[in-house]
């Protein structure tokens, strides 16, 4: 038989091991199709849980099983690890880079599910010294950050440092921000009391700063009020109409409603205000036949998730916008299990002009508090409290993936919420400045030695006097604010 006469079988490119790359995949398991997975990532990554990485509750190996682990039996499945930079709907190729090493991809059919990023609002420089939360290193930087600051409030020399280091700064009060907000408040108020001689982490600070009015806004009025009060009886500070125009090295600057500014000094800041998808969203827009972004760049997409003149490229999860659907995980499942429906149908005959419109099925959202207490609403019904955190419970341990690790997970929500302890507490200072030393070292600004230097001025030492340091670049901050 010449090599002309064999039948190729339909080539699937999906980007992205997120919900919506990983659901296609497995959708696609017995369809007569070659997949390849490209990922800049070696994991799949249950981003919903990070907040628990970063606050010492569950460990990275519970929330990010590698990605080749988790479709190791697929055998129509190769994974491989690379940035895609850009990708030719004319010639059908997504070309990625794997250490300075592009590779290219052919494909008759593409998913892209590369998600969003944390989003500044313009203001990138803030990640320096506020991390978002998305990924698995914005989560060991942060619980780096978080138990450093207590360390550096036991050393501290004046109260006025000390009060600095004990004041925590979660900005955003999305699902994100409420829950991190609640996880740093009992990580001082249970995990932590009585470990110190100098300080009592009990007498922390933690602030949420919300811009809008209300607490988990698009829940509504009910579930955000309750969500508000049991915070404030946490001791949590909600500060509303309260937007953030700068974040440094020593605080943050709030803009009230009224118009007048303020500072807030902290050295522990978060960031959860916002998110900005993928610059791949754009790409695509400008090279299809006339498909537009929103204002967070994601991909407005036609009624069957694909781009316009293009019926095999398809968008999913955060990077798509339809109206309706919120940038959660049930978005992205389903986004990525219609398009693997899609495929397959056409491999069937179906043409694109046959196809139904992708339908969203709200399965409701949720948002936890702290340990035995959770807001829930499906559909109309709402309902918080006890049987909401255990509902959250079920949910999340449902969409693990893996039996190790929902085994894990229940054992350490076991021990964390019944008991005070919390199993991974461990940090360390490459946590903090590996993110800072790389930016300034790939932009060409300082030499690497250079990149880990103090530049605020001060730093405390054991025997509780303050040392001068000489000030460098402001992206080489040493300390954990």
């Amino acid at each position: 038989m010449s090599t002309d006469s064999v039948v190729k079988r339909h080539r699937v490119a999906v980007i992205g091991s997120g919900f919506g790359g990983l659901f296609a995949c497995k959708h696609l398991k017995n369809a007569d199709v070659d997949i390849t997975l490209i990922s800049k990532t070696s994991t799949h990554l249950f981003q919903p849980l990070l907040y628990q990485v970063a606050t010492g509750i569950l460990s990275v190996g519970e929330i990010a099983p590698a990605t080749r682990m988790v479709l190791r039996k697929q055998k129509n499945v190769q994974v491989i690890m690379g940035d895609v930079h850009d990708i030719d709907l004319e010639n059908n190729i997504v070309t990625s880079r794997l250490l300075n090493q592009d590779h290219q991809t052919p494909f008759d059919s593409l998913i892209v599910a590369t998600g969003a990023q944390q989003s500044y609002f313009g203001n990138d420089h803030f990640a320096t010294y506020a991390p978002g939360m998305k990924t698995i290193d914005d989560a060991l930087e942060l619980r780096a950050r978080i138990l450093g600051s207590f360390e550096e409030a036991e050393l501290a020399p004046t109260q006025e440092m000390r009060d600095r280091f004990m004041t925590f700064v979660v900005v955003g009060a999305g699902p994100t921000g409420v829950e991190l907000a609640g996880q740093i408040a009992e990580l001082a108020d249970r995990t932590l009391e009585g470990t110190f001689r100098n300080i009592d982490p009990r007498d922390a600070r933690v602030i949420l700063v919300e811009g809008a009015d209300a607490v988990l806004k698009p829940m509504g009025p009910n579930l955000g009020g309750k969500a508000h009060r049991r915070l404030a009886r946490m001791g949590v500070e909600i500060q509303l109409n309260a937007m953030v125009t700068d974040v440094d090295a020593r605080g943050v600057t709030i803009k009230d409603a009224d118009g007048t500014e303020r500072r807030i000094e902290s050295a522990c800041k978060v960031w959860s205000a916002g998110v900005q998808a993928s610059a791949l969203g754009r790409q695509l827009a400008e090279r299809s036949d006339g498909t537009e972004v929103d204002r967070a760049g994601r991909v407005i997409v036609e009624p069957d998730l694909t781009v316009k003149g293009h019926p095999n490229v398809f968008v999913v999860g955060d990077l798509m916008a339809v109206p309706g659907v919120p940038g959660q995980a049930q978005g992205a499942i389903q986004g990525g299990t219609y398009a693997a429906k899609a495929i397959k149908a056409g491999l069937e005959g179906e043409t694109p002009e046959q196809r139904k419109p992708f339908k969203y099925f709200d399965k409701g959202s949720m948002a936890t508090i702290s340990r035995f207490s959770a807001v829930c609403q499906v559909g109309k019904l709402e309902f918080g409290g006890f049987i909401a955190w255990l509902a959250w419970l079920g949910l999340h341990l449902w969409y693990l993936v893996g039996f190790r690790s929902r085994f894990v997970t229940v054992f350490e929500w076991f021990v964390s919420f019944l008991g005070r302890h919390r199993g991974q507490m461990a940090a360390t200072e490459q946590w903090v400045f590996a993110r800072l030393a790389l930016e300034a070292v790939n932009a060409g600004d300082v030499d690497a030695r250079d990149a880990v230097r103090p530049f605020d001025g001060e730093t405390s030492t054991g025997n509780g006097k303050s040392v001068a340091n000489e000030p460098t670049t402001p992206s080489s901050d040493r300390r954990v604010g």
